[in-house]
Parts: structure tokens; C-alpha cells; sequence
């Protein structure tokens, strides 16, 4: 009996050989076996009793064949050959499956096949996602709907396929069921090859479409932008910082900045960043009642990770905002930079000058600023200030009203020196 199969079979395939006309691709299916009877079965070039002796997997076909054309078969437009297949492959021994799976000749299409089956063994599917020959689409449609967490760890594991097919981060990212393990190894492949090459660049394009010039600057050339890994900001944060830019380069004279100043850029310690975001949160809180939002608590935390260096350029180009927090930053070069800014109006230099927790030379620098010597409010303000230096309000001095002289000399907020001096201008104009 076994003799008159395989005479028939023989006969079989050579009527078939005889009718082959076939492309290396047919109905968008690859054919991955050299085999010819394989080909014509899936081209449709075979005769109906060797198609449906396929589908009900009775051709004498190595497994990775069989499972070429039943798959084939099985997505194919001959509805009752399709469920026949179907059923034929619900029926392989999962051994058998997996031993397929993991040939370096098995075709594409049934592994991507396979991955759609539910309730099979999970060594299988390891199996499948780690067979090199698994299309990148099918680990990707794997990727997001798989429930097996340890699956997108293991999928996680192969970092150069994430590299070369990005979909896959996103589908692990996306999925609920993810592990920790795995969606930490996915951020940091997508950080570290994609969001640094180009993140940065596309933003700023991004921004200069909007017309923001300076926004796209800043997300160009800030230090923490380039080293992110290095501090806990993200491409998040800073395009939330960036927004607060309104200054460009083109606008910026940073002649003030001399050599002795730039040697003092220095990275703070944790600790001292905390000490520092408290101070400020402590002095907005006095100024506003205790009504400090949690969205500026937020914006004061970000500008705060930032280095020395970011900082003082936010300071230079930043609104108003920003440079109501920076204003209050302890290091002198960044207080220093806020009032450089060419942007900062008349109102918000006469509240820096009544402040009394800003460097002396802040104070210094408004005081011999030619523009705002002409503003009275702002240089009484100097002048009751305890921290302008001594020899800027004295000078100061001489420009004020006698009943402001006056109000001065009694003033115990003021040093001696101040007060002896505001007495005599007094006196001297009055005549007493």
C-alpha cells in the first residue's frame, strides 16, 4: 500500500512539475522552500486532489514545507481548503511546532502564523522571538498584544533588533501588561539612540516652524540638553523650559561676563540644589501668602536641575517667569545674568532692588545703569536697601527729596553711614 502511495505520489508530482509556470512571488506570499511542489501548491498551479491532500497534511513533505503550505493554505481564498488547513495545523504536536519554529529555514509566514495562535506553550513564542528570521512586523504585532510581561522583557533583550525597528519600543511601551525591567530597558534604548540623535533637532525645528527662534536656540545649545542621562530632566522638560525663552542670541550682550566669572560656573550638589529650590519656594511663599501653585513648584524643581551654565543662559533670554525665580538664585553670576536680560521692565528692577536676599553686585549693576538712574522709585529703593553697597548709595543719595533724606536718616533698616550721610544732604539743603 505504501508503494502504490508513493508511485501515486511520484506521479503526482511530476504532473504538477509539468504544469509549474511560477515568479518568485505569488498573491503577496513569499515562498521560502526551494521545494517545486511546494511552490506549486501555494501558486495554485497544482492540481485540486494535491491541494487538498496538502491541506489535510497527508504529502509526504519535510515538517517546514508542510507548514509553509498549510499556512499558505490557510490564509489562502478556497474557503473549505483554508479550513481544512486550519484545522490540520490546530492538530501539530506543539514539539513538533517548536522545533520549526526555531529552524533557520522555516518561513516568515509561519512564524508570523504562529505568534496570532493563543494558548500555545510559552516556550514556543520565546522560541519564534528569538528566531532571527521572525519578520520585524510580527515581533512588533507581538509586542503589543501579547498579556506575557516576561515575553516584552525577553523581546527587551535583544537590543539591536529595538534599534533597527523603533515600533517595537513603542509597542512594549505601550503595552499594559510590560514589566518594569522591560519598560526600563526600552526608555533607555529609545533615549540613547533615537531621542538624543534627533530628538533635540526635530524640537528645534519644531519651535522654529512656530516662529520661536529662541525657544529652538535654547533647546539647541543648553548642556543638559546634550546629557540627559546625566541629570532627571527629559525632552519633556525641556521643551516646557524652552517655552519661557523669549530672548535670542541676536539680542543677547554678554560683554558683562567676563573671565573671573566664567571661572565660577560650578555644578552644585544635591543637596545644594534642595537648599536652593527651598530658599526660593521660601521667598515666593512670603511674597504670595502661601499660595505657591504645585504647576510653579514643578517649573522652580525643573529650572533647578539645570547647571550653573543653563541657568544663567535661561536667566539671560527667559520671560518673566523665569526670571522671577532666577533673580533669587544664591549664585551672583546667575542674579546677574536676570538683570542683563533685555527683556526685564523698570517695574521688575525696582522689586529686585527693594529685595534684600539678591548678591550686592545685582545691586551694584542697577545702580550704575544709566537707563534706570532715571527712574526715582528705583534708586530710592537702592537706597533703603541695607545690601547696596555703600558707595553706590551714597551716591545715590544726592538725588534724592529732602523729605525722602529725611525719612532715610531715621531709618534703622539702613547702615550708620547712610543715615549720617542722608541727615547732612538734609540739613545742607535746608538750611538748618
Amino acid at each position: 500500500m505504501l508503494q502504490c502511495f508513493s508511485a501515486s505520489f511520484t506521479a503526482l508530482h511530476n504532473k504538477i512539475l509539468n504544469r509549474l509556470e511560477y515568479p518568485a512571488k505569488f498573491m503577496n506570499f513569499e515562498v521560502n522552500s526551494t521545494n517545486p511542489v511546494v511552490k506549486a501548491v501555494i501558486t495554485g498551479t497544482a492540481p485540486p486532489p494535491a491541494k487538498l491532500a496538502a491541506a489535510r497534511g497527508m504529502l509526504p513533505l519535510p515538517q517546514n514545507d508542510l507548514l509553509e503550505i498549510l499556512v499558505a493554505l490557510a490564509a489562502g481564498s478556497d474557503s473549505e481548503l483554508a479550513r481544512i488547513a486550519r484545522e490540520t495545523l490546530s492538530a501539530q504536536d506543539d514539539s513538533a511546532i517548536k522545533q520549526a519554529v526555531g529552524s533557520n529555514e522555516i518561513a516568515p509566514r509561519v512564524l508570523d502564523f504562529f505568534v496570532d495562535f493563543e494558548n500555545l506553550p510559552a516556550e514556543i513564542y520565546e522560541t519564534i522571538l528569538q528566531n532571527p528570521k521572525t519578520p520585524e512586523q510580527t515581533i512588533v504585532k507581538f509586542a503589543r498584544k501579547t498579556t506575557k510581561g516576561d515575553l516584552l522583557e525577553l523581546i527587551s533583550f535583544n537590543e539591536q533588533r529595538l534599534i533597527q525597528n523603533p515600533a517595537i519600543i513603542e509597542a512594549i511601551i505601550a503595552n499594559p501588561y510590560r514589566t518594569a525591567e522591560a519598560e526600563r530597558r526600552a526608555q533607555e534604548i529609545k533615549r540613547e539612540f533615537f531621542e538624543k540623535e534627533r530628538g533635540a533637532q526635530q524640537i528645534a525645528s519644531e519651535f522654529r516652524a512656530q516662529g520661536k527662534e529662541a525657544a529652538a536656540e535654547f533647546i539647541e545649545t543648553a548642556d543638559f540638553v546634550k546629557n540627559l542621562d546625566e541629570t532627571d530632566l527629559s525632552f519633556e522638560d525641556a521643551i516646557l523650559l524652552a517655552s519661557h525663552i523669549e530672548v535670542p542670541d541676536t539680542e543677547i550682550d554678554d560683554s558683562w561676563l567676563s573671565l573671573d566669572l566664567i571661572e565660577e560656573l560650578y555644578e552644585e550638589t544635591e543637596e545644594q540644589r534642595e537648599a536652593i529650590v527651598n530658599k526660593i519656594l521660601g521667598e515666593l511663599r512670603f511674597e504670595d501668602e502661601d499660595s505657591v501653585s504645585g504647576e510653579r513648584v514643578s517649573m522652580i524643581n525643573r529650572i533647578l536641575k539645570m547647571g550653573m551654565k543653563d541657568r544663567m543662559r535661561l536667566a539671560m533670554k527667559g520671560d518673566r517667569e523665569a526670571r522671577n525665580v532666577l533673580i533669587r538664585d544664591p549664585n551672583r553670576i546667575v542674579a546677574q545674568a536676570v538683570v542683563q536680560n533685555p527683556k526685564i521692565t523698570e517695574n521688575e528692577v525696582e522689586k529686585i532692588a527693594s529685595m534684600k536676599t539678591v548678591p550686592e553686585e545685582v545691586l551694584r549693576l542697577i545702580a550704575i545703569n544709566r537707563t534706570w538712574a532715571r527712574n526715582y522709585q528705583i534708586m530710592y529703593k537702592l537706597a533703603q536697601n541695607p545690601r547696596t553697597p555703600i558707595s553706590n548709595a551714597i551716591t545715590i543719595l544726592t538725588r534724592l527729596q529732602i523729605r525722602d533724606l529725611l525719612s532715610l536718616s531715621k531709618n534703622r533698616n539702613v547702615s550708620d553711614a547712610i543715615r549720617k550721610q542722608a541727615l547732612r544732604l538734609a540739613t545742607a539743603r535746608t538750611g538748618r
